[in-house]
């Protein structure tokens, strides 16, 4: 039996906010691209994007070849994990798509895998050709689209295909409509608090999704074969504002950044890939007063840390005073910054003069040393993000973590441009509270509040 592959992708730039979607289906034997797909999706949600993006995947599978096997590559853990059974799909706009995506084919016939972003490189590609055609007021078209190229299509050789790793080293073609394919035509501050350097929390991953259905471009065969404080933290959502009513209880996530280390007063680079430095006795003291106010109001149900010690104090501290227990989210810590770690920002200026200037002016750049980039940083906080949204629908959870990961998570939520990140200020100990609704709107509630430690 023939098996083929799907690559999927969507995405929300502001999530919600202008989305698309991209999908590719690679026959397994061959590596060759036979199908690609994407859409401009108007106003969504990131995981809206992504289902949509598998839904056009599976179609673009079947239309190929409704007897075939398909094996799903997806970067999206909920996507991945909700549709093969091991998670539960708690929001109620993902179960009608989850439910169209498994009608397509006959559920014994496909199996999902998980695999980095960086594998998954067509497919994204496509869906920001459909934002960015949206943006132009048009559609996508795949006579005009570089996706297959940008993902390093042209570097691609012939063998058959195990899990799309090996595809990434063989050539591809460009495409044309619906018809067989022929020959191609070929910033964030660092961990300081309120610091203004124009640096923290540079980018968002790709900008993220609501379907108006699909452009499939089936793929003929080439030459060369490729996303509401301490004082009302979790207070009810009002009755009035831009959120709908009657949507239900929100998830209301109180972000709160970790108290001070000996770094922080220094203002230096203090991110995961460091000294991993402890509180310092008035961080200590922060968190205790953090955990007063706190636990004064009653609302927080969970407590969820980044890995780094200096949040998992903090947690502890605050989650100890409320009765609860502490769990921990690798995806909520602090950007990697290299070389530049435990470095002020003066002197990283002054020997990394070249690196920083290219830090600060794109979200793809990396600090010396081979450090996270912003963007990188973002995709792995809206993944988190997504994933903790499904797993605590409705309830109010509090998120110890860093500059970087917290101004992500606020600018996603406005629907700001990445510049908003360098309009914020995020204290020591701050806290800052986001809600998420039931139709995939946010709302910012609170940001940097630090009348607890008054």
């Amino acid at each position: 039996m023939r098996e083929l592959i799907v690559e999927a992708d969507g995405g929300s730039r502001g999530n919600p906010g202008p989305a698309g979607y991209g999908a590719v289906v690679i026959d397994a034997a061959t590596g060759e691209t036979l199908a690609e797909a994407a859409e401009y999706l108007g106003v969504a949600t990131n995981n809206v994007a992504e289902y949509s993006g598998l839904v056009a995947g599976l179609r673009a599978a079947r239309d190929l070849d409704p007897t075939a096997t398909v094996r799903v590559r997806m970067d999206s853990k909920l996507v991945v994990e909700q549709m093969s059974g091991r998670w539960q799909i708690k929001h109620p706009a993902m179960r009608p798509l989850a439910a169209e995506a498994r009608s397509i084919l006959p559920p014994d016939r496909v199996t999902y895998e998980w695999i980095p972003r960086a594998e998954n490189k067509h497919a994204d590609r496509l869906a920001n050709e459909a934002m960015d055609a949206g943006k132009r007021g048009e559609q996508w078209s795949p006579s005009g689209s570089t996706a297959d190229l940008d993902a390093g299509g042209a570097a691609r050789s012939a063998a058959p295909v195990k899990g799309r790793g090996e595809l990434r080293d063989r050539p591809q073609p460009t495409r044309s409509q619906t018809t067989p394919r022929s020959t191609p035509d070929v910033r964030a501050t660092p961990e300081a608090p309120g610091s203004v350097a124009p640096l923290e929390g540079r980018g968002e991953l790709r900008d993220q999704p609501r379907p108006t259905r699909t452009r499939t471009a089936p793929v003929a065969t080439p030459d060369t074969n490729d996303i509401r404080a301490a004082r009302n933290v979790a207070s009810e959502a009002p009755t009035t504002g831009a959120a709908p009513p009657d949507l239900g209880t929100p998830t209301t996530f109180v972000l709160l950044r970790h108290g001070e280390t000996p770094l922080t007063p220094q203002k230096r680079f203090s991110g995961s890939g460091g000294s991993d430095p402890a509180l310092s006795d008035t961080g200590r003291d922060q968190a205790d007063r953090v955990a007063t106010a706190l636990a004064a109001r009653g609302t927080v149900q969970d407590v969820i840390s980044s890995p780094l010690a200096r949040c998992r104090e903090t947690a502890a501290i605050v989650a100890a005073r409320l009765g609860l227990d502490v769990r921990i989210e690798d995806g909520l810590r602090e950007t990697d910054f290299g070389a530049w770690e435990g470095l002020t920002f003066a002197e990283v200026r002054e020997r990394y003069p070249d690196d920083m200037s290219a830090w600060l002016s794109s979200p793809d750049a990396e600090p010396t040393g081979g450090g996270e980039s912003f963007e990188a940083v973002a995709h792995r906080v809206g993944a988190a993000r997504d994933e903790l949204l499904a797993a605590h629908t409705g309830r109010t959870v509090l998120l110890v973590s860093h500059v970087t990961p917290i101004k992500t998570l606020v600018r996603l939520a406005l629907g700001a441009p990445p510049e908003a990140l360098f309009r914020m200020e995020l204290s020591a100990a701050s806290l800052s509270v986001v809600a998420y609704y039931g139709d995939g709107n946010a709302s910012v509630r609170l940001l940097n509040d630090t009348s607890a430690l008054r």
